[in-house]
């Protein structure tokens, strides 16, 4: 399957794109998409395993299943001071 995930700040600056496509397995989890992306577009590689991933809005961890259609956002760890 493929599905579209929104990027955010630098996650979106790295890409040169809001969104980017990743393809998966039906049944990938959040680690097999984290995992999909670095390989995919290997410009986001250094964080993806840091970037939290939200789906449909709600924030969800390593195990959960990615849905087909759904709205997935990739968001980096913010830095600043």
């Amino acid at each position: 399957m493929i599905v579209e995930v929104k990027l955010f700040a630098v996650a979106k600056q790295l890409a040169g794109s809001e969104t980017i496509s990743v393809e998966l397995p039906g049944g990938a989890t959040v680690l097999g998409l984290r995992d999909a992306l670095g390989k995919q577009h290997t410009e986001l590689h250094e964080i993806t395993q840091r970037a939290m991933i939200a789906i449909d809005a709600q924030y969800v961890n390593n195990d959960t299943i990615v849905p087909e259609t759904s709205e997935i956002a990739l968001i980096p760890p913010v830095s600043g001071g």
